[in-house]
């Protein structure tokens, strides 16, 4: 039996839906109650859709709307499978948890927490009946154990619809543990307690991370298996997350943390008005300082041990994480500046982690100083002899193509797995795509093989899979479908070969390669790749930066997928478009 998943996926569609009506629930949260047909399975454009599904009590949409309000502008295309993300300059999306799902009477009820900031609460407060909302979502719905004891709830007043909905629904039936903080006792609500259950309420400032740990610390710490669900403003769950895992010992599948806001702290006039001038960034373009220091700090064990002993000295830190003083002296100051640390003037009674480095405790945000992403950069310090001689920074840097440096690396392997793991979401017009029709055999490659197994179960597509020499371990797909062969290159051949994100770490040279080696094994191949920067990032204008680092090309679009696969022996049947700038490519041999 293959091992419970923590998601399942839904198709992803954007919908219109009106307003009905607005309630005040308390003072501090406004229900927002909305309809529509697309609530229901529609057609728009020649395409069916299916009926809006959000299952699970934390489900997500994504509301659009736009600065210039001009919203039909925001909108992004959709697919028959999928959403593409186009630019839109002005667009605005914002993330909110259904609290009720009515689909006889094709309602949605949306709670807004009102607090007076934020395009969606603005949203909300004008919204009368009859206006328009646009929306997509949920991507996913989150999968509880089947069997537990006993559930701890934990969050601030944004994560009221969740708990609210799971108490009202019982996904699971075990007593349910809630602790909320709200910014006033006017911000309760009742709650659909059952005998067993336990509500603990604490007044606090929003994102008030002291609080907040110390609310979950005291809860009683249950006998039996558990899970704990926790939602809230994302740096103040930082500590609650390291006492979890640290000392409470929650396993990965037993605890579920997400971030539902983000403080943005602006400094105070005196502190900006006296930092050093030696340290500020210059205007125009940042300085690599801080990224580098935070970098030193992590890797050696800096950030840890200030948080898990606070108000340790220079001296003692020193100590700690075998570092010589003066080298500690020579940190200190910087990370004090970029509030890594606070604490580091002489006088000071110890040292503790500011809101820089609490940020740092996160392992998400740890990658992009320590992980394969923090080293693609470190490789553009070669990028103009690369531009100037051809070739990719990363061989210029390391002597080797990053494809011979991952295939001799299963932690750096590991970190191309984890990167993959949102292609699931996307992988539904592949899934649906015809040719799963006669496909008995599937071999698989690719960092992307764990999310193209779990889209093919998600669809009930069960052909049997077989894992490429070179493909993401066997232990890793188990627990997505049924334990699949591992092969070497000379076993029998497959009806197709699914190569998911298998080029993006490789040159020109070793793509055509692996191509050539495919065509020994099937006359169907799909290759499933990035063409072009996802919409909604922040970062898209460096996409193709990154793809230049690894490969030495850039994100390689159509053309260059065909140009590729012609080399090798192939022919490009057609695209499947994917959304969020990917496409799955079906060759055929020629």
């Amino acid at each position: 039996m293959a091992a419970q998943r923590a998601y399942t996926t839904h198709p992803l569609v954007l919908r219109r839906v009106t307003v009905r009506s607005v309630h005040q629930v308390t003072p501090r949260m406004r229900r927002v109650v909305l309809g529509g047909e697309e609530l229901a399975a529609f057609t728009r454009d020649g395409t069916g859709h299916p009926a809006f599904a959000a299952p699970g009590f934390d489900d997500h949409i994504k509301l659009i709307l736009a600065a210039d309000g001009d919203v039909h502008a925001a909108l992004p295309a959709q697919l028959p499978h999928g959403i593409e993300w186009t630019p839109a300059e002005h667009r605005l999306t914002r993330d909110y948890t259904p609290r009720r799902v009515d689909p006889e009477a094709g309602e949605l009820h949306l709670d807004f927490v009102v607090h007076g900031d934020g395009p969606a609460e603005a949203w909300s407060a004008a919204a009368r009946e009859g206006d328009e909302l646009w929306f997509v979502g949920p991507k996913s719905s989150l999968r509880l154990p089947e069997r537990l004891d006993w559930i701890q709830l934990v969050g601030d007043e944004t994560a009221l619809p969740a708990i609210g909905r799971f108490l009202d629904e019982r996904p699971l039936d075990a007593p349910a543990h809630v602790l909320v903080t709200v910014s006033d006792e006017s911000a309760r609500q009742e709650l659909a307690l059952r005998e067993g259950d336990t509500v603990t309420w604490v007044v606090a400032e929003p994102g008030d991370a002291e609080a907040l740990e110390a609310a979950v610390r005291a809860l009683p710490v249950e006998a039996g298996e558990g899970y704990v669900w926790a939602a809230a403003e994302s740096r103040a769950l930082l500590p609650v997350r390291r006492y979890l895992q640290r000392e409470r010992k929650l396993p990965k599948d037993r605890l579920n943390v997400t971030g539902y806001w983000h403080r943005e702290e602006a400094p105070a006039p005196e502190a900006e008005a006296t930092a050093d001038a030696a340290v500020r960034e210059p205007a125009g373009i940042p300085s690599p300082l801080p990224w580098l220091v935070a970098r030193a700090a992590l890797q050696l064990g800096v950030v840890d041990a200030v948080a898990d002993a606070p108000g340790l000295s220079a001296v003692a830190l020193a100590a700690r994480v075998g570092v010589p003083v003066a080298g500690i002296g020579v940190l200190l100051p910087l990370l004090s500046s970029y509030g890594v640390v606070v604490g580091a003037d002489d006088g000071a009674p110890g040292l503790r982690l500011g809101p820089a480095g609490e940020e740092l405790l996160d392992e998400h945000e740890r990658e992009e100083y320590t992980g394969h992403e923090a080293e693609l950069l470190l490789a553009l310090t070669h990028l103009a002899p690369a531009l100037r001689g051809g070739g990719s920074p990363w061989r210029l840097a390391s002597g080797g193509t990053l494809h011979e440096a991952v295939a001799q690396d299963a932690e750096r392997y590991g970190e191309l797995v984890e990167e993959c793991e949102q292609l699931v979401f996307l992988l539904g017009g592949l899934t649906a795509d015809p040719l799963w029709e006669s496909i008995g055999t599937c071999l698989l490659t690719g960092p992307g093989s764990a999310s193209v197994a779990a889209a093919l179960d998600d669809a009930r597509r069960r052909p049997r899979l077989r894992v490429a020499e070179d493909a993401v371990p066997v232990a890793v797909l188990r627990g997505h479908v049924p334990a699949p062969d591992r092969i070497d290159w000379t076993a029998g051949p497959a009806d197709v070969a699914v190569a998911a994100k298998a080029l993006a770490h490789r040159t020109d040279e070793e793509a055509v390669l692996l191509l050539a080696r495919l065509a020994g094994w099937t006359r169907t191949a799909v290759l499933v790749e990035a063409s072009r920067p996802d919409g909604l990032s922040p970062h898209a204008a460096e996409a193709a930066l990154h793809a230049y680092a690894a490969t030495g090309s850039p994100l390689r679009d159509s053309a260059a997928i065909a140009a590729l696969a012609h080399r090798s022996g192939w022919e490009v049947e057609r695209t499947i478009a994917l959304g969020w700038g990917t496409e799955a490519t079906v060759l055929r041999r020629a």
